[in-house]
């Protein structure tokens, strides 16, 4: 595991030449991701490591329903892309053991839908004290057209990606935004490099926020984005503070991606499915 770098906050430098994020907040709440959702009774591997480093994102002002679309509806005022931007902070994890047989996407042809990925029960998510409301939704089946850069693109089409989901959470309170990500490849290895090229220090590009309107969008500033390789797929969660400020702790960017994570259950679902045992 990579540890979490502080790409841009001027904070005391580390023996390795990078920087640390608040270090007093490494012995805090966050070792990983939740061992399971809420009410779900089976176990799961954390799908998101600890930050040395972590941001948030979003602008004041958020939404009151929601935009559940598809690629066409950017064009009649729904669901679009936002601006070029990278996280300051960013947490890779490679695929664990247990996904072993979820590895290849021969095992598990059957495409993501926009059911699956975001059903009801993640239209309002939460952990802690942090709440959030799904703003908008949207299943792209070209990957290019919802990223930027042209090593990641390169990367996506020799891997082979298929569909790329994105939601937009903004929070109860409005002070915070998130982006769930999941990132569809016709192999685990793929998706490891898909994760390790998501690292802002590569320059190779990063996935553009999903819009919705009558919501914040992501804007540059301070924001953190945790990712994990789960066998083909490649999940992203993705948080900022409103407006791009920097948020006044660690734990609070951790426990904000942790509550936006909740539909990569779908993950799960799925690895029953290959699997034939439930979890």
């Amino acid at each position: 595991m990579i540890e979490a770098r502080d790409t841009g906050a001027s904070q005391a430098s580390r023996s390795d030449g990078g920087q640390d994020f608040w270090p007093e907040d490494k012995g805090g709440e966050r070792s990983g991701r939740r061992a399971g959702s809420a009410g779900s009774g089976r176990s799961k591997t954390p799908l998101i490591v600890v930050a040395a480093v972590v941001v948030l994102l979003v602008a004041a002002g958020a939404v009151a329903f929601f935009v559940l679309g598809g690629e066409e509806d950017e064009a009649a005022g729904g669901p679009g892309n936002g601006a070029r931007i990278s996280p300051v902070a960013y947490t890779p994890q490679m695929a664990d053991k247990d996904m072993a047989k979820l590895a290849q996407r021969s095992a598990d042809q059957r495409p993501i839908t926009q059911g699956e990925a975001f059903p009801a029960d993640v239209k309002t998510v939460a952990y802690q004290k942090y709440s959030f409301t799904l703003a908008a939704s949207q299943l792209s089946t070209d990957c290019k057209a919802v990223t930027w850069g042209a090593r990641l693109q390169g990367d996506l089409a020799k891997y082979g990606c298929s569909q790329i989901a994105r939601g937009a959470y903004v929070s109860q309170d409005k002070r915070h935004v998130g982006q769930f990500i999941a990132v569809n490849l016709v192999s685990q290895q793929g998706a490891e490099q898909i994760v390790r090229d998501l690292d802002p220090a590569t320059g190779a590009g990063f996935v553009l926020p999903l819009t919705a309107p009558g919501a914040p969008d992501f804007r540059s500033g301070f924001s953190a984005a945790y990712a994990q390789a789960y066998g083909h797929y490649a999940i992203i969660t993705w948080v900022q503070r409103a407006g791009g400020a920097q948020p006044a702790s660690l734990n609070e960017m951790i426990d904000a991606s942790l509550a936006i994570e909740k539909p990569a259950d779908f993950v799960w679902g799925r690895l029953e499915l290959v699997d034939g045992t439930p979890r």
